[in-house]
C-alpha cells in the first residue's frame, strides 16, 4: 500500500512530517494541493477517512483569519466546508496522511511510529 501525504510543500509542518519520514527510510508520495490540484471526490474521500469535516479545517492559521466574518460563519455543514477548502486548500490542516482506509491528520512523531508501523 502507497503511503500518500497531502499537504502545501512551504508549510513547516509539511517539511518536518517529510523530513521524519525520509529520515526513517519510509517510502510515500507527496500530493501538493496548490500544484497537483484538489476535487470534490478527494475532498469527501479525506472526510470519510477522518470522521468528520471539522478536524480537515484549519482555525488557528492565516488563511482562516483573513477570510470574512460571513466566509467564516458560513461554514456550518459539510458541503460548505467542502466549497470553502476547495477555494481555499491551505485551509485544510495538515499533513494527511493516506495509507489505504486509514488516515492521521498533523504530525506527531510519536503518532507517525504508530501509523507507519501498522500493517493494513
Amino acid at each position: 500500500m502507497t503511503l500518500m501525504m497531502y499537504g502545501i510543500k512551504n508549510c513547516d509542518t509539511i517539511k518536518k512530517a517529510r523530513r521524519w519520514l525520509e529520515t526513517h527510510q519510509i517510502a510515500y508520495q507527496f500530493h501538493d494541493y496548490r500544484v497537483d490540484g484538489l476535487d470534490h471526490t478527494q475532498l469527501t474521500a479525506f472526510i470519510r477517512l477522518v470522521g468528520d469535516w471539522q478536524p480537515l479545517l484549519n482555525t488557528r492559521g492565516t488563511t482562516w483569519r483573513q477570510l470574512s466574518d460571513a466566509e467564516r460563519a458560513a461554514v456550518i455543514y459539510a458541503e460548505s466546508a467542502i466549497a470553502l477548502l476547495l477555494a481555499h486548500p491551505a485551509l485544510i490542516k495538515r499533513p494527511l496522511l493516506v495509507s489505504g482506509e486509514r488516515a492521521l491528520l498533523g504530525f506527531n512523531a510519536e503518532s507517525y511510529h504508530a501509523f507507519t508501523a501498522e500493517k493494513e
